[in-house]
Order: C-alpha cells, then structure tokens, then sequence
C-alpha cells in the first residue's frame, strides 16, 4: 500500500468515526439552521429557479438529526407507549462539578437495555470529557437477532436554556418539512417531553431504509435521544425492513434510570440570558403573519398544519379540491442582498418582472419543485424601496417533495401579489 493510499484509507476512518460520535443538534439550533436556510435559498431562487423553499440543513437525511423535536403536524396515528422507567430528575446545585461517565459504560449501559435473545456487534461510545469542550456522551451498536438487523444509538445532551423553554411546546417537525414523519408528542408528569418519530433516513421520500427515534427532554433541558435504523446501520440498507425494537422498547430505553449517571456528567443548567431587544433584527410576529395570509385565503376552504414563527408562516389550505401549501417568508433590510436579482435572468419557469409606482419591485415565477418531484411551485417576491421584502410561495401538495394534490395551486399569480402587498404584515 503506497503511503498516499495508507494516508486516504486513515483519513476516512477518522471522519466516520468523527460522524458517527457528532452530538445530537439542539432543538434551538435546528429552528434557527432551518430558518436560515429557507432565506438564503429564497435568494437563491431569484436567481435560478422558481421553488425557494429551504429546509437544506433537515433534508441532510437522517445523519444524527436527531432532535427533529419542534413545530407542529406530522401527522400519524400515536402508538400505544410502554409506560417505561420515572422521568429523570436532572436538578443540581449550578455550583457542583459534574461526575463523569466513560464510552464503556455507556456502551454497556445501552446493551443492558437491549431485549434479551439477540447479538451486539460494532459498538462503540463516547464519554464525558472532563477539563475541556463540552462532549455529550453516546453510545451505538449494531443489535441483530434471526429476524434481522437493528442500527441503535443513543445520546445524552443539554439543550441551551432558550431551546429547552420551546421544547415543552412540541416535538413534531411540520408535515410541510417532513410529509411522511408519524410523530406524536407527549408531555409527562414532572414536566418533561416526549417525542416519537416513525420516519425514514431519506425523509424526502416514503420508501428506502426505515428510521425510528424517541426524544425525551426533561424539565431543565436534558434531552436524551435513541434511534434505529432498520436493516443494520443508518444507511446500511434499502430494504424498507422494520426496525426490530418498536416505539414502545425505545421509549423504555430512553425513558430507563439507567442513564442518570449519564445526565449527571452534563453541564448544570446556564441560566437563560436576558433579552435585549435589537434594532437589526427586525421580525414581524408570526400570530400576525398567519392573522394576514388567512384573510387572503378564499372562503370555504380548511386550513392545517399551521407552521408559524416570525418571520415565516407555512399552512396547508384544502378549498375541497385538494391540500395546497403556502408560505409567506417577510425580511427586512434586503436591498443590498438583492440588488440585481428581482429580474428574470437565468431564471427557470416562467417569469414575470415588474416595477410598480412607488418602486416596489414584483418577481412573479411558475416553475417546479427543487425536489426532484412532480409538485408546481408558483412564487410572488416582492421588495420595496426601504429594503422590506415579502415572498409569498404556494404548491400544489401539501409538501414540496409530496405527491400532487390537485392539477395546480389553489391561488392564482394575482391572489399571491395581493397578499405580498399587504401592509399589514409589517403595520399590524
């Protein structure tokens, strides 16, 4: 083996050992990755497609999103829950050093939750490193029996304060992000939360390897989270195979006091810091958002799945002749980000561009999903002189990478530009 060989071979052994111990995402981290990425895209789209939709950090796959835990919708009927082991109690004097908990243990600690009867392969974890970065201990292994394989991992992390106060309010990623997700959300006695998800490692798509997960994050911000992927390793398989622990064993598992030891090797808890406002960072409510497209929204139809935050609103709108989706994303101070990029060149689809009186720019543009499927996607973005931008999107699923719902979206070009020009998304 040449030493550029024996170089490459370390290399990539390195970076999936790296991968496969990466801590888990906070909640807050994942909200805020994916509010990011849907404007950065809806630039993007200015410039070279219709869709502008983003969602780039979650469609990552599964790869250790495994904290998929806020919003609303989802969808799927609960299963019936084992009652499992008491909720942990992670409260400790702020001024206590943490104890410590080795890769080992937790290893072991996983395997001694496992059903009996079955064989562990290709385990390995990671502890609590004392004296320097924050490590939040893992554990992961392959479980197999004679029907099969299971990929099984866990990990023990502490939310930030602010991510642990959103947490309690749901644990379900929208259907409009996730259509195939099955999640419920349940909260427990003591005030911790807990979410299971019956999804897949592609969750673009509702066929391929079957990803399973159970979330549990208590009242002070731990969160402990256990996946499986059916068929062996998260990737390892195509099959569509059922993990071989249901729900209700995982939700055993993340639920045992087994893993106190682990909780008490986190951090204590950082007392949430106080909010300032800031004058560059300007958001419209997303009460408010939600107040003005539903008055666009023609009578008779239903209205669900309402994802709201500020500065973005996404809903689905049923006017009896299929479910459509809508999305209102409202900035300001875009000027700079989009000069040049309100006309139609390079633009896929059809395009419109135009400027009105009082020099407000209006891109209308009918085009196709950036998701490889079928789905229209028709988009009004409009900015006006003073930088404050409103891009309003529809199509015709309930999701982008869902299947077709209805020949074409619910709302014509016209209905879209009335509701871009509504002052009241930034008057109240």
């Amino acid at each position: 083996m040449s030493l550029n060989e024996d170089f490459e071979e370390r290399l990539t052994r390195a970076m999936s050992r790296a991968t496969s111990e990466f801590p888990p995402h906070s909640a807050d981290l994942v909200r805020r990755s994916v509010a990011r990425g849907r404007r950065m895209r809806l630039i993007r789209a200015t410039q070279v497609a219709a869709a502008a939709a983003a969602f780039a950090v979650v469609a990552a796959g599964g790869t250790l999103m495994v904290t998929d835990t806020f919003g609303s919708g989802g969808g799927g009927a609960p299963e019936q829950l084992r009652p499992g082991g008491p909720v942990h109690s992670t409260e400790q004097p702020p001024s206590r050093a943490p104890s410590s908990i080795s890769g080992e243990e937790m290893v072991r600690t996983l395997k001694s939750l496992l059903p009996p009867g079955g064989t562990v392969s290709a385990a390995s974890g990671r502890g609590s490193d004392g004296g320097g970065p924050v490590v939040w201990p893992t554990a992961k292994l392959t479980y197999s029996t004679a029907n099969g394989s299971s990929g099984i991992d866990i990990a023990v992390a502490r939310l930030d304060s602010g991510a642990a106060g959103r947490q309690g309010q749901g644990g379900c990623l929208p259907v409009e992000v996730r259509p195939y997700d099955k999640c419920t959300t349940q909260k427990l006695p003591g005030g911790a939360v807990l979410n299971t998800t019956k999804s897949f490692t592609y969750p673009s798509s509702d066929t391929g390897q079957k990803r399973w997960y159970v979330v549990l994050t208590t009242r002070d911000g731990a969160q402990l989270t256990v996946q499986e992927f059916g068929g062996g390793g998260e990737k390892g398989s195509a099959s569509g195979a059922d993990p071989l622990l249901s729900i209700a064993q995982l939700t055993s598992i993340v639920r045992s006091p087994a893993w106190n030891k682990a909780i008490a090797a986190l951090p204590a808890p950082e007392e949430a810091p106080s909010a300032t406002p800031s004058t560059g960072d300007k958001r419209v409510p997303g009460a408010r958002l939600t107040e003005v497209l539903n008055s666009h929204l023609p009578r008779g139809g239903t209205v669900s799945d309402v994802n709201a935050d500020d500065a973005l609103v996404q809903l689905v709108y049923d006017d009896g002749h299929g479910k459509n989706m809508v999305e209102v994303d409202v900035q300001y101070d875009q000027t700079k980000d989009l000069a040049g990029l309100m006309g139609c060149a390079d633009v896929s689809g059809e395009c419109e561009a135009t400027t009105l009186a009082d020099g407000t720019k209006v891109k209308k543009v009918k085009g196709h999903s950036e998701k490889g499927g079928s789905a229209a996607v028709w988009l009004v973005d409009t900015l006006r002189k003073d930088g404050r931008r409103v891009a309003v999107r529809e199509v015709n699923s309930y999701a982008e990478s869902a299947p077709v719902t209805r020949p074409q979206p619910a709302l014509s070009m016209d209905q879209l530009v009335a509701v871009a020009l509504d002052r009241r998304f930034f008057t109240g």
